[in-house]
């Protein structure tokens, strides 16, 4: 078997990440959650416009004979497994796909059924699912569903039509405990909540906003302690002296990262940063947990790169309770992000600096 020379290097990669680094990136997440669930029995599918590769070329899951062109599924391979995965490129019918994915997972709740969007924002194409069955289902029909949908989401100067998969859509359909919304910001915490996915004894659909810079984001690695000895974390709380903290900054997803280096640029101790990493439910309580080891604080943040009117800050408003909370981020726009790479830069940064600003005494 001859594989390009490209796979060749991503396999010596992963390799690599286990057996000497000890770094695990989102790819490997992936491979851990798959991999772990099938050998206790769970199968696996997986479809969406480029599940095999992923549309950033992290997963891979499908390789080809240079020579012959024979494909292998390499998750396949293990003979400890009890299920079996089976992944397919499908069709430009964001709507037609997933309505055959969602009945699929209603079938068969012992399957992890993933659909994954091209970008985020294709998922509109779909929102007929999202609106009346996804969402609604087990309030109108006592029907549960277990589905994954993979939305990859982040501000990365791509223009209005990949950047967001429109994170407020999706918390304003959230009631009644009816699905999970996610956005996490390390590789383990995503491993463990696929796996949580199936390890309830309850169906629920999950909605992830999976990162694109993240994935080869040098400080987005989990070590293997992370994946065996942890647990889904709701809320990851910051690991700064408290007593020195006079601003708490709640976030979620890739925007994190951005926050933490200005942080560090700055050598700004004075600001925590707080990630919410499960969106709904939320659990105010584990947040009142975490606010009350922070006796210094004066201010109160909810920061977004998504403009006002979108992201998570309007249900952040009405769901958190801490009436003074306020908010960083981009101002009113009808569109999700500038088409200008350079406008889009000076928009994200502006954001960035207003987080940092001064802090009234």
């Amino acid at each position: 078997v001859k594989f390009l020379r490209k796979a060749e290097r991503i396999l010596r990669d992963r390799a690599k990440m286990v057996f000497e680094t000890n770094t695990l990136d989102w790819s490997m997440a992936e491979i851990f959650a798959f991999g772990s669930l099938m050998e206790e029995g769970y199968n696996v599918r997986i479809s969406g416009q480029d599940v095999e590769r992923g549309t950033f070329s992290h997963r891979h899951a499908i390789l080809r004979d240079e020579i012959s062109s024979k494909t292998y599924n390499l998750l396949n391979t293990n003979p400890k497994n009890k299920g079996e995965m089976t992944i397919y490129n499908s069709l430009l019918s964001e709507y037609g796909v997933l309505g055959f994915d969602y009945g699929y997972a209603m079938a068969a709740p012992n399957t992890l059924t993933v659909w994954e969007a091209q970008f985020g924002d294709f998922s509109n194409g779909a929102q007929i699912i999202f609106d009346q069955y996804m969402s609604a289902a087990e309030d109108k029909w006592k029907q549960q569903n277990g589905i994954v949908i993979l939305l990859p989401h982040g501000y990365e100067g791509q223009g209005s039509e990949h950047s967001s998969a429109r994170i407020e859509r999706y918390l304003q359909l959230c009631a009644i405990d009816n699905m999970t919304v996610a956005n996490c910001t390390t590789p383990a915490n995503f491993f463990h909540l696929l796996r949580r996915q199936m390890k309830r004894n309850f169906r629920k659909p999950l909605v992830v906003f999976t990162p694109k810079s993240l994935l080869r984001h040098p400080l987005a690695v989990s070590t293997m302690e992370d994946f065996t000895n942890g647990e889904f974390q709701e809320i990851i709380d910051d690991t700064i002296n408290p007593d020195n903290v006079k601003r708490m900054v709640f976030c979620s997803g890739k925007f994190y990262y951005d926050l933490l280096v200005e942080r560090e640029k700055l050598n700004r101790n004075d600001i925590a940063l707080v990630r919410v990493e499960q969106l709904f439910p939320l659990h105010n309580d584990k947040i009142e947990r975490i606010i009350s080891r922070y006796k210094n604080v004066q201010d109160y943040i909810w920061a977004q790169e998504e403009p006002k009117n979108m992201g998570a800050w309007s249900y952040m408003l009405q769901r958190f309770e801490l009436k003074e909370l306020k908010v960083r981020s981009r101002k009113y726009y009808s569109v999700p992000a500038a088409g200008s790479s350079t406008r889009f830069k000076l928009r994200h940064q502006r954001v960035i600096e207003s987080v940092f600003d001064n802090i009234k005494e």
